[in-house]
C-alpha cells in the first residue's frame, strides 16, 4: 500500500505529513500575536472568516523562531483532538513536493539522532536516497495548546460581558 505525503523544509530538514491531513498551502502573511502564548505559537490569522492558529514548528522543535523569507508558507492541516477535527497552520520554510511512500519504505523513528522529539515522529521515509521525517500531527499539535489559542483568539460571552461592564464603570480619578 502506498500513501501520499506533502514534504516541506524547516531549518534545512525535510519533513512530511500525510496529504489527507493537508487542507491547503497559503502564502505567509502577517500573523496576529496572542498574548501569553508559548513562543512556538506564532499567533492567529483570519482565513476566510475563520480564526486559524499558526504554529512555528522550528520554535516548537527548539530551533528558535522562524524568520519569514520569500518561500515561507503556512501549511493548513487537520489534527484530531478527542475525536474532533481542529484546523491549524504550521509554518514551513519551503514546501517541497507531494510524494508516494510505500509502507515498506517507512521505518519506525529512531530512538535518537533526530533534531526533534521522537514522540513527534510517526516514522522516517526513505525517498530517493534521502530520509524524510514523517510527523505525527496529533502529537506535534498538542490539544492543550491548540485549545488555548482558540480560547484566547475568540472571546467568549463572559469575556464580552466583563468588558462591557468595565466600559460602563467610570474610571476612578
Amino acid at each position: 500500500m502506498t500513501d501520499q505525503y506533502l514534504t516541506f523544509f524547516i531549518r534545512s530538514e525535510e519533513y512530511a505529513v500525510a496529504i489527507l491531513r493537508v487542507k491547503e498551502i497559503i502564502e505567509f502573511e502577517s500573523v496576529t500575536r496572542v498574548p501569553a502564548m508559548p513562543a512556538h505559537v506564532r499567533g492567529v490569522i483570519n482565513l476566510r472568516g475563520s480564526v486559524l492558529p499558526v504554529i512555528d514548528l522550528a520554535a516548537k522543535f527548539g530551533h528558535g523562531e522562524s524568520v519569514p523569507a520569500r518561500t515561507t508558507c503556512i501549511v493548513v492541516v487537520e489534527t484530531q483532538i478527542d475525536g474532533e477535527v481542529l484546523v491549524a497552520g504550521v509554518l514551513a520554510d519551503a514546501v517541497s513536493e507531494v510524494v508516494d511512500l510505500p509502507a515498506g519504505q517507512i521505518e519506525p523513528p529512531p530512538p535518537f539522532g533526530t533534531n526533534i522529539r521522537v514522540d513527534f515522529l510517526a516514522g522516517m521515509g526513505k525517498l530517493d536516497g534521502r530520509l524524510v521525517l514523517i510527523l505525527d500531527l496529533d502529537r506535534v499539535l498538542t490539544p492543550v495548546e491548540a485549545l488555548e489559542i482558540l480560547d484566547a483568539a475568540s472571546p467568549d460571552e463572559t469575556d464580552v460581558a466583563r468588558v462591557s461592564e468595565e466600559a460602563a464603570v467610570p474610571a476612578e480619578a
